[in-house]
C-alpha cells in the first residue's frame, strides 16, 4: 500500500526525523518501487512559503533543499491536476478551510491511500483514513 505524506511529514522526514512517530517511520522506512511514498505537489509550495515566511529556517538554497527531499527514487509527487482542484472544494463536510489542507485530502481520497498525518483537524476527518 502506498502513502500520502502530509507536509510537515515530508519536512520533518528530511530535517527532523525525530518528530515523526514509530508507526510513521516504519512505513517511510519500508517504502519500495511497488509501494511508494506519494506528496501532493502543494506540499513543496507550503514548504516555500513556510521559508518565505521565515516560520522554517534552512541552511541552503530552497530549490536545492527540494531537489534533494525529492530526490528518492520511492517517492512520487501527485500533481494537482483539474480533478484533484475540484474534488477539494467539494469535500463532504464538515473540513476546516485551509486551502493546501484541502488539496492534501483531496489527493488521498483521489489516490485512494491512507495520509500520514499528526494534524488532528485531518485526523479527526472522517472521510480520509490517516495514520500517525
Amino acid at each position: 500500500m502506498s502513502y500520502l505524506m502530509d507536509t510537515h511529514i515530508w519536512i520533518w522526514w528530511n530535517m527532523q526525523p525525530e518528530n515523526l512517530s514509530k508507526k510513521v517511520i516504519t512505513i517511510l522506512e519500508q517504502a519500495d518501487v511497488k509501494q511508494p511514498l506519494l506528496l501532493s505537489a502543494i506540499s513543496i509550495w507550503e514548504f516555500s512559503k513556510l521559508v518565505e515566511r521565515g516560520r522554517l529556517s534552512i541552511s541552503c538554497d530552497g530549490q536545492a533543499w527540494i531537489n534533494e527531499a525529492l530526490d528518492d527514487p520511492y517517492l512520487r509527487v501527485i500533481p494537482l491536476s483539474p480533478e484533484i482542484a475540484w474534488h477539494s472544494t467539494q469535500l463532504p463536510k464538515p473540513f476546516h478551510h485551509d486551502p493546501a489542507d484541502q488539496i492534501i485530502v483531496a489527493t488521498a481520497r483521489h489516490e485512494r491511500v491512507s495520509l500520514l498525518s499528526k494534524d488532528q483537524l485531518i485526523r479527526d476527518y472522517a472521510h480520509v483514513k490517516t495514520l500517525w
